[in-house]
């Protein structure tokens, strides 16, 4: 009976995250992974014991440690001073649709992406209002940016966090092989973006119908800023190291809130608290799938039919159906719990192809969705077709470029069963 209940639970969760809310009621995808936890301790189908047994501290003290990091830069002002020297710049639309492409993925590969485009979501919208610009094709770039940003490090989304984690994968090396992929994906933002948008970008100011808030702002506080790259530069220097990566970012983490500017308040306010209730809880659920035996039953068969995710012509599509169903951060947690010891090449792959195929659709990654909020929030609303318009194929043509990188450069087979090349 607790298998029984385990597995609707497990069912009834993921279909929730497939459909992002619950229908009629304001419930997220942290609320309805919360919901299902709690089934599970109502029912005793599981204890708090159990389900902490499953949660994955490590990933969740780095991911917790990188977003004190990135309260710094939020705190100092930089994103403020990022986005005015964005919209700020002389030249045409081209020329400020590229900068912004060039920033929010610069910035996304180093900073956790989801705060980076909650803070510039409201800031783009206000330079580019101020400039008489459409702000919808900026969003988009934004958006995807912030995907194909972060798909260059092991630090740049919250799902290449955990597969870093899980994997002992190192930094350096993700960067080798992911770097150039990253890049490819950017370009195809920004061409993707300008062929779709340039003869509608100038001249189609949104009316604005209804009152909006005033966008947060923060002055610039160059020591500050200083402060946070100091902070950044010596976490990759300790990635280098034999220190712990969540340990050494918490320490680099507790050096930043022992500040006499910003208080602990204005820093720990800053952390994205869903995403990390998020984590906690799709740990939980499908850890205590995993204690049901009924994965191994299915990962057993793939394995005999030669058919486990070890494969580009496998690995790709998947990755791309998941993250675009029940989005990027749940599927890799997923995939994880039930497979067991996957190679290195396989996990530096997911990380990289997770990442470019949350571009697809809004569904695929919390920041796409971050940035829907957010615009609506300030008076823009960016629709499921729009941003698919684009989204389509910016990730078929970055991941198609991806899948031939992972290949050529030997980190995955094409085919089942085939030597890495």
């Amino acid at each position: 009976m607790h298998a029984a209940i385990i597995l609707l639970v497990f069912f009834l969760t993921y279909v929730g995250m497939a459909a992002g809310r619950l229908p009629w009621l304001q419930v997220d995808r942290t609320g309805i992974a919360l919901l299902g936890v709690i089934a599970l301790l109502a029912s005793e189908a599981a204890t708090l014991d159990d389900l902490g047994a499953h949660i994955d501290t490590s990933t969740l003290v780095l991911l917790f440690a990188l977003m004190i990091i990135s309260a710094q830069f939020v705190s100092s002002g930089f994103y403020d001073r990022c986005a005015e020297w964005i919209t700020g710049r002389r030249g045409g639309s081209a020329w400020l649709l590229a900068v912004t492409v060039a920033v929010c993925g610069g910035v996304s590969a180093l900073l956790a992406n989801d705060i980076v485009v909650f803070v510039m979501a409201p800031l783009l919208i206000a330079g580019a209002r101020g400039r008489g610009l459409d702000p919808r094709p900026f969003l988009v770039a934004l958006a995807a940016a912030s995907n194909a940003g972060s798909a260059a490090t092991l630090i740049g989304s919250p799902q290449n966090i955990l597969i870093g984690e899980v994997g002992n994968l190192s930094f350096h090396t993700f960067l080798a092989v992911s770097l150039i992929p990253a890049i490819f994906g950017l370009v195809c933002v920004f061409a993707v973006v300008w062929l779709l948008w340039h003869d509608r970008i100038e001249g189609t100011v949104l009316a604005v119908t209804r009152d909006v808030p005033e966008v947060p702002r923060h002055p610039y506080d160059r020591n500050q800023t200083i402060k946070g790259v100091v902070a950044l530069v010596a976490l990759l220097i300790l990635f280098t190291t034999s220190v712990p990566r969540e340990i050494g970012g918490l320490v680099i983490a507790a050096l930043l809130l022992a500040n006499r500017k910003f208080t602990s308040r204005t820093m720990i306010a800053v952390v994205d608290w869903p995403l990390l209730l998020l984590f906690v809880c799709l740990f939980a659920i499908t850890g205590s799938l995993a204690d049901t035996g009924f994965p191994w039953s299915i990962i057993s068969w793939l394995q005999d039919a030669g058919l486990l995710p070890e494969s580009l012509v496998i690995l790709a599509p998947l990755t791309l159906l998941m993250s675009n169903t029940i989005g990027n951060v749940p599927s890799v947690i997923l995939l994880l719990q039930i497979w067991p010891s996957p190679p290195q090449g396989s996990l530096y792959a997911l990380a990289l192809l997770s990442s470019l195929a949350g571009n697809l659709l809004l569904v695929g990654s919390l920041s796409n969705l971050i940035v829907v909020e957010r615009a609506g929030a300030f008076g823009v609303r960016l629709t499921f077709a729009e941003y698919a318009r684009a989204g389509v194929p910016i990730t078929l043509i970055s991941m198609a470029f991806a899948v031939f990188w992972l290949a050529w450069t030997g980190w995955l087979p094409w085919w089942p069963g085939g030597a890495v090349e």
